[in-house]
């Protein structure tokens, strides 16, 4: 479930380049997207400054085949304690819990989803 930082282009709404970015990044087109009502942040002391992203959360069949672009060789369906093991930015395992807490072990509010 992890994400990788990817790029909003230009008149693209935040949700819009989350769905590109998995089509491009791993060929996955069926996805039920959520709003998490929570973000990511993290200060960069070298350009001083604060990133703050909107954290979604993608349901996908994992049926669907993955297929990898080039900026990926592999990948790996993990539960959330393993991915909590894996994260390394500080604050990524905290979202995780949110996650599961949120959208896991209760079923997500429908006003946090996004119409495709």
């Amino acid at each position: 479930m992890l994400y990788r930082w990817g790029s909003i282009k230009k008149d693209e709404k935040a949700w819009e380049a989350v769905i590109r970015e998995v089509r491009e990044e791993t060929g996955i087109t069926k996805v039920s997207l959520y709003s998490s009502n929570t973000f990511d942040q993290f200060y960069s002391p070298v350009e001083n400054y604060i990133y703050i992203a909107p954290v979604f959360v993608g349901f996908v069949d994992t049926s669907q085949v993955v297929i990898l672009n080039y900026e990926h060789s592999e990948y790996k369906w993990l539960t959330f304690n393993e991915a909590i093991e894996k994260a390394t930015m500080p604050g990524n395992d905290k979202v995780l819990k949110f996650i599961e807490k949120h959208f896991v072990k209760n079923k997500p509010t429908e006003w946090l989803r996004i119409g495709q």
